[in-house]
């Protein structure tokens, strides 16, 4: 497993402008590539929507070392209903609470050393109060599981994510592909996973010759496939393939051909400038507001 990496995890985004804010100004996260799309994506990446969206990958550096967050928007959604099954990502870094702090945005301290604060549409963030390191401030991401021996089989057994450590008292678990990447927590909720509407995904690359048979094994064990190995088209990009996977508590999975997807995830300059532009043309909240009508909700 040792081609294997965290790659992202998707939130769902129904307000991109304050949404965009919170990454940029407070977590102090760069755009580094942003794409948009005129139609649904075939393996759902947008979710269960066939009309416009876009993309927008955000973070503290590349991808090729950095774990960072999708921002998908769906243009004719105006709100999505938050689950129980995110339940934080983790950064190591002193200055997002100088930021928070700086520009209003609200923030608590859950104990000592470590703060919580939320982006638009109720996502948790958890802020550890230490000095930013050189490699990647993304700790870990936080999902809810209902049984964690049968989560932690799965993750670990299958697809052979290393054990890093485990806390009996908060009966939670932490995984992992590598020392230097950032982890994947399991924590036992006790109770059923509610994705709701806003459910996101996790992603990891490993070399684009594994997947068929991560596929292979999935298939043998019974486990769910959402979409079989597919090949997905970015408009003047590589085309990358993926198998997008669902794990006992129906957290989705994707994996993604490492060797496409390093050419497709290049930092883009003008990544910046491309999502301002778009959000600038987004004329969708003025045309609602104008017939006198909400946007829909998910």
């Amino acid at each position: 497993m040792g081609g294997r990496r965290a790659l992202h995890y998707v939130l769902k985004v129904a307000d991109r402008p304050q949404t965009i804010r919170f990454f940029r100004d407070v977590l102090g996260m760069k755009v580094l590539r942003h794409e948009e799309f005129e139609e649904g994506c075939k393996a759902t990446c947008n979710g269960p929507y066939d009309g416009k969206w876009s993309k927008t990958m955000i973070g503290y550096g590349s991808e090729d070392s950095h774990f960072v967050v999708e921002l998908t928007y769906n243009y004719g959604v105006g709100e999505y209903c938050l689950g129980n099954d995110f339940l934080g990502l983790t950064l190591q870094s002193s200055q997002v609470i100088v930021n928070a702090k700086k520009t209003n945005w609200p923030i608590s301290e859950v104990s000592p050393g470590l703060f919580q604060t939320e982006a638009p549409g109720g996502y948790k963030f958890f802020l550890e109060d230490k000095t930013q390191p050189n490699t990647d401030p993304v700790q870990k991401v936080t999902v809810a599981v209902s049984n964690l021996q049968k989560s932690t089989a799965y993750w670990s057994d299958l697809l052979g994510l290393k054990v890093y450590y485990e806390d009996k008292a908060k009966k939670s678990i932490l995984l992992g592909y590598a020392d230097n990447q950032s982890k994947l927590e399991l924590q036992d909720i006790g109770g059923p996973v509610d994705h709701a509407t806003a459910f996101g995904r996790i992603a990891f690359a490993c070399p684009k010759d594994e997947l068929p048979s991560i596929e292979a094994t999935m298939k043998r064990e019974n486990q769910k496939i959402l979409t079989p190995l597919v090949s997905l088209d970015t408009p003047g990009k590589a085309t990358v393939q993926v198998v997008i996977l669902a794990d006992p508590d129906g957290h989705e999975i994707c994996f993604v051909g490492d060797e496409a997807f390093r050419e497709l995830s290049h930092i883009d300059a003008n990544a910046d400038q491309l999502l301002n532009d778009a959000v600038s043309a987004d004329k969708s909240d003025e045309w609602f507001a104008k017939h006198k009508r909400q946007k829909p909700s998910a």
